[in-house]
């Protein structure tokens, strides 16, 4: 008797286990055989959105590329903004997304995978302001004005970082740095990974010369949150790639700066 009951409970185990990976997001991946992946199209060097072609291009587009062709499936980006990017990947509308800082006000919600690298936040400002801004407490006055774009991680870092200051919160397709090149802000803040691509694109931009960068972040992927099956596959790739490089080879390819 108790042979069977040890039978049965196996029985069920088994049938939960396929429910569950029946369930997973990789099951209607691999069945439909297409990864949909969320991406801003906004965020140099990480995903770029050519209008024109409606194409695009950059560091988390090469990430997610490779990923379904390991799936052995096709990739399909599917445009999203900052404010709604979590919301997309809870309600299905994709599968993962591209890189994202991780922070505790996502992961109430959503399920990250492990990181792949990490950035830190650095203020940019006009080129004429080079004597007006030397450092972060000059940023934090009453009279300046701080730009950053709605649903980043930045627009609860303007607020911490400057009580004092004015802040600007623009929403996509508006972004922050365009507040401060039309002169409607003083400095904007993002990540040192962007915050060079800008200064290298905007010669009227420069990073405000702080003596480092704030809020350390590691950068990772989102998923849904109950779906550990598909973050375990995500996390094993993952590491698969970092084991053999790909992830360097990538930072180098588009130039990501961990200054």
């Amino acid at each position: 008797m108790k042979f069977f009951k040890v039978a049965a409970a196996a029985v069920i185990l088994a049938t939960g286990a396929v429910q569950v990976s029946a369930q997973s997001a990789l099951s209607e991946i691999l069945s439909e055989g297409v990864l949909k992946v969320g991406t801003t199209g906004d965020w140099n060097p990480m995903s770029m959105r050519n209008v024109a072609t409606n194409t695009y291009e950059g560091y988390d587009i090469d990430v997610m590329t490779a990923l379904a062709a390991d799936l052995g499936v096709e990739v399909e980006f599917v445009p999203t903004d900052w404010k709604t990017l979590v919301a997309g990947v809870t309600s299905g509308q994709y599968h993962i997304t591209g890189s994202a800082s991780v922070s505790p006000a996502r992961a109430k919600a959503a399920g990250y995978s492990d990181s792949y690298f990490s950035l830190a936040t650095v203020p940019l400002t006009l080129k004429t302001n080079t004597e007006r801004f030397t450092d972060w407490d000059d940023l934090n006055m009453e009279g300046v004005s701080v730009a950053a774009t709605l649903g980043t991680t930045q627009e609860i870092q303007v607020k911490q970082y400057f009580p004092d200051a004015t802040h600007r919160i623009v929403e996509a397709p508006a972004r922050d740095f365009q507040e401060v090149l039309s002169g409607r802000a003083d400095a904007s803040i993002t990540s040192n990974v962007e915050a060079h691509k800008l200064v290298a694109q905007y010669d009227q931009l420069m990073i405000v010369p702080v003596d480092a960068g704030r809020s350390p972040t590691p950068i990772a992927m989102l998923l849904p949150q109950a779906d550990q099956v598909w973050i375990n596959y995500v996390n094993t790739w993952i590491t698969l790639k970092q084991e053999q490089g790909f992830f360097d080879e990538l930072g180098v390819k588009w130039q990501l700066m961990a200054e």
